[in-house]
């Protein structure tokens, strides 16, 4: 085997390329990472200093969550929009608290009650900023969309309560779903208004709903029609 060459000048001061400093890529990432824990950071400050102190200022935010008043204003331009984005939070935990209530299981009137039960103790535990949410300029096109996973997981329920049997199938469930939600809210102001105790409202919610769905009515989708009739094109409103 012939000797080895000895390695050229060239070949031994070429040597393993040193790592090259972070690209512009991972800084960016960081970057988005650093924000997303900021406004994060921001959001829990918020929900917890404004169930606190319902008129607790953006100063004061920013003063709980670590940061300065100019980076809670980075994230949200305004208080309303601070607001805002805290009730987009707690109506993400009442949405988990909800499905976590098990809405396949059970007849469909319980599982309804059910899960109406857990949004309204998970909307108990934070009266002072349902308060400050309160003080929001109504917007129904943002409060629908906020509410479009809790009408999801309502409309399951009531979908297969008509379909067992259970609800009555005359009415469309999505707009039954509207009313489930607006009678929610009217328990929830009465309570919070000192009108009545919260043991009552949620009773009081209770009747209502089993009355507006019919439960027990025996009455399916299959059996019904959602126009008005009977299923045979017979007109079940009566005169008097």
């Amino acid at each position: 085997m012939p000797p080895s060459s000895p390695s050229s000048p060239s070949s031994s001061a070429t040597s393993s390329p040193t790592p090259a400093p972070s690209s512009s890529r991972d800084r960016a990432r960081n970057r988005r990472a650093d924000a997303r824990r900021s406004r994060e950071s921001i959001l829990d400050a918020a929900i917890r200093l404004l169930n606190e102190r319902p008129d607790a200022s953006v100063e004061a935010v920013a003063t709980a969550a670590g940061v300065t008043r100019q980076t809670v204003y980075a994230h949200f331009p305004s208080r309303e929009r601070l607001l805002a984005a805290t009730l987009d939070r707690l109506t993400e935990r009442t949405v988990a608290a909800m499905a976590a209530a098990e809405p396949d299981s059970d007849p469909a009137a319980e599982a309804l009650l059910r899960l109406l039960d857990a949004a309204e103790r998970c909307t108990a535990e934070h009266p002072g900023l349902v308060r400050a949410a309160a003080a929001l300029p109504t917007d129904a096109r943002e409060d629908a969309e906020r509410h479009v996973s809790v009408a999801e997981l309502l409309e399951r329920v009531v979908r297969r309560g008509q379909y067992d049997g259970e609800f009555d199938g005359r009415l469309p469930a999505d707009w039954l779903v509207s009313a489930v939600i607006a009678l929610a809210h009217t328990a929830s102001e009465q309570a919070e208004g000192g009108r009545l105790s919260s043991g009552r409202a949620r009773e009081m919610l209770h009747i209502s709903l089993l009355r507006l769905l019919g439960a027990g009515s025996g009455r399916t989708a299959e059996d019904a029609g959602t126009d008005g009739t009977d299923g045979t094109g017979q007109d079940t409103v009566r005169d008097g």
